[in-house]
């Protein structure tokens, strides 16, 4: 089974969130290239969201699908959230990208909150993946 196919077994409000995800994470970093000063926040978003992909991928390949697949967004999306957070705060910063650099840094928490508390029932022994084959 691919990951698309196992992420289709899951609850539709799963689903959504991973759209609003995608869009937080991949579309909205890209806007931010449009301004000078959101361009390297934006560059290195889509870099470590991509990499954090990839992360996940190689370990549902590895593992299925278990809530362990939230660890690379733990390793790579907490200290982009810090750097963001530190960009967001720029006085340079014109209102659009601000309000855009905070969109993504609320979804970037809100999946951390998710990816922290999956990790942990993990480690502490909740290893059935949340998706079969048929």
């Amino acid at each position: 089974m691919t990951l698309e196919e196992a992420i289709a077994q899951q609850p539709q409000w799963v689903q959504i969130w991973l759209n609003i995800l995608l869009l937080g994470a991949f579309v909205l970093p890209a806007v931010l290239l449009i301004w000078r000063q959101t361009r390297v926040a934006g560059i290195v978003s889509l870099i470590v969201s991509a990499t954090a992909a990839y992360g996940v991928v190689w370990l549902y390949d590895r593992m299925g699908y278990v809530k362990l697949l939230g660890l690379p967004h733990l390793f790579l999306w907490t200290p982009l959230v810090i750097y963001l957070v530190g960009q967001f705060r720029r006085d340079d910063l014109p209102q659009i990208p601000r309000v855009l650099l905070g969109a993504v840094i609320a979804t970037l928490l809100i999946s951390l909150a998710f990816d922290f508390s999956d990790v942990i029932r993990y480690i502490l022994g909740e290893r059935v993946p949340t998706a079969l084959p048929a």
